[in-house]
């Protein structure tokens, strides 16, 4: 298993630097800093990579949550997944309506100052989620009170101080939870990229990242493989780094389309500027791009040494949640063979 997932991350990677390099050697032309220059290619791998990324947190969630109900708990998996399954649909409907809404005001609002503003709404929810030192607070808070109020349930269930019908909602809202936080930041995320380049290239992205994801579902839920979450979170999160500074050089160069900001190109750097870096990586000669690129680094580099920092003095409990879940069900498993000698004794 472990052999055939490396052939399978090389084979991967191999064919992505493939697509770069015949993109890169087959592109011709200057980038022009006044004009859009998004590859449709570029915008899929983005897509897929950001869906694999939050659905990689939400199976995180889910594992933890879900990691202790063995046994005669087992069933209690059930209204879970029914709660992600809701979240789904319901994420689904969000799209539509965010759709429709932007639709809305493109009738009023111009089209270069919309694209402007989905962009801009774009890199902040980019932000949010590559923000390192959140990150380290929703590891060890959102997923720990998901946690807690699993275990308060399965507590009052066990002492008869709830019905079984409010004991299986109760689960449905941790399962829906757990899920439509994720999906909701990725649909406020692709608005952008439904605008300009429109639902096809959105739909095949994402169908990259749910392929993705439920190959890592499959695996953790079905197969009960053991599998490196937090190594993945952080691979994800350098390739989301890419991207966050892409986005931030399409955003600045529509914001200079819009008028928002001014357009000072850099001469010297025109010559430097090979036609793939602008295509793939929105890497233009202008200052107002270059710097935003710098900002947006320094604003990830400096949270992930926050995080490290702050982080450093954490309690024994900050532990990653889904072994803090698993510890929880290997003592379920051992109290529970301890008690049958005792009553086969009986």
């Amino acid at each position: 298993m472990k052999l055939a997932l490396r052939i399978g991350i090389i084979a991967a990677a191999t064919c992505v630097a493939a697509v770069i390099v015949w993109q890169g050697v087959t592109a011709h032309g200057s980038p022009d800093p006044t004009q859009p220059n998004t590859s449709p290619t570029v915008a899929f791998l983005d897509i897929g990579v950001l869906v694999f990324r939050e659905g990689l947190e939400c199976i995180l969630v889910l594992a933890a949550i879900t990691a202790s109900m063995t046994g005669t708990k087992r069933a209690y998996r059930r209204p879970v997944g029914a709660g992600a399954g809701m979240a789904f649909v319901a994420t689904l409907i969000t799209w539509f309506i965010a759709v429709r809404i932007v639709n809305s005001l493109s009738d009023n609002i111009p089209a270069l100052d919309l694209q402007a503003a989905t962009g801009l709404l774009a890199v902040i929810v980019l932000l949010v989620i590559m923000n390192w030192f959140f990150h380290k607070i929703y590891w060890g808070g959102w997923i720990r009170a998901h946690n807690r109020r699993r275990k308060a349930l399965l507590a009052d269930a066990s002492a008869d101080e709830i019905s079984r019908s409010r004991l299986w909602w109760g689960l449905i809202l941790l399962g829906f939870t757990s899920l439509y936080r994720e999906g909701f930041e990725v649909v406020l995320f692709l608005q952008s990229y439904h605008l300009r380049l429109g639902g096809g290239v959105v739909l095949k992205g994402a169908l990259l990242g749910l392929v993705l994801t439920g190959m890592v579902a499959v695996l953790t839920f079905v197969l009960q493989q053991r599998l490196p979450y937090r190594k993945m979170l952080i691979t994800t999160g350098v390739l989301l780094g890419v991207v966050l500074l892409v986005m931030v050089g399409e955003q600045a160069q529509e914001m200079q389309l819009a008028h928002w900001i001014p357009t000072t190109e850099i001469s010297s750097l025109k010559n430097y500027v090979p036609p793939w870096i602008g295509l793939w990586f929105a890497v233009f000669p202008t200052t107002e791009t270059l710097v935003a690129q710098f900002i947006a680094a320094v604003l990830v580099v400096g949270s992930y040494y926050a995080a490290r920092h702050f982080g450093g003095g954490a309690p024994p409990e900050s532990a990653e949640p889904v072994q803090e879940a698993r510890v929880e069900a290997k003592a379920a498993i051992v109290e529970r063979l301890e008690t049958v000698p005792a009553v086969s004794h009986r």
